[in-house]
């Protein structure tokens, strides 16, 4: 099967988002004056450079990514199988201004680099500032945070490594699929 994205699938179903997965998934907390806390999680989101370490996440104008640009800053949480259900409870679309923290029953901390709160519990944690902004085709933005702080949970890291295992990272499939990664294969690159 071959198709281009104008002239549609024909399918039951995109299979846009199936083809392109797993996809980390990024619970993204923000604070805007007048509007308070927010929490929604992005499948659209990944690190996009080391050196500094940067990430970026996508999505529509809404809270998210208004926050960001009003602020500045914003934190990533990592999303782990014990806090699944309630990262999709945080996903619903909600009046601007309530805190899905509250909604979901998640406990908040606040940041050490920056004016945000985020997910007290989270296995990890990157605090970022802000660096690009690009507004992509149709509704979509593009955002670029240099993370000024991590915070790691101690039972997720074993002999100085940050052991996924230990918490089960979820990643966003096609649909409303989810995957969860219980299972880690060390390979070596090849010499040049």
């Amino acid at each position: 099967m071959f198709y281009r994205p104008e002239d549609g699938h024909g399918l039951p179903h995109n299979p846009f988002k199936a083809v392109v997965s797993p996809r980390p998934i990024g619970w993204i907390s923000s604070r805007a004056k007048g509007f308070g806390d927010n929490l929604a999680p992005y499948s659209f989101f990944n690190a996009v450079g080391d050196n500094p370490p940067q990430v970026m996440f996508s999505g529509d104008p809404n809270d998210s990514v208004a926050n960001a640009l009003a602020s500045g800053v914003f934190a990533v949480n990592v999303v782990e199988e014990a806090a699944w259900l309630r990262m999709n409870e945080t996903s619903a679309g909600v009046a601007r201004g309530v805190d899905e923290f509250a909604l979901a029953g998640v406990a908040k901390a606040e940041c050490e680099t920056i004016d945000c709160p985020r997910v007290a519990d989270a296995p990890a944690t990157l605090e970022c500032v802000v660096v690009h902004h690009v507004a992509l085709e149709g509704e979509n933005h593009l955002i670029v945070g240099r993370v000024t702080g991590l915070h790691l949970r101690d039972d997720c890291l074993v002999n100085g490594r940050f052991d996924v295992t230990r918490y089960v990272p979820v990643s966003r499939l096609g649909y409303m699929d989810y995957s969860f990664t219980r299972e880690v294969t060390a390979l070596k690159r090849p010499k040049a």
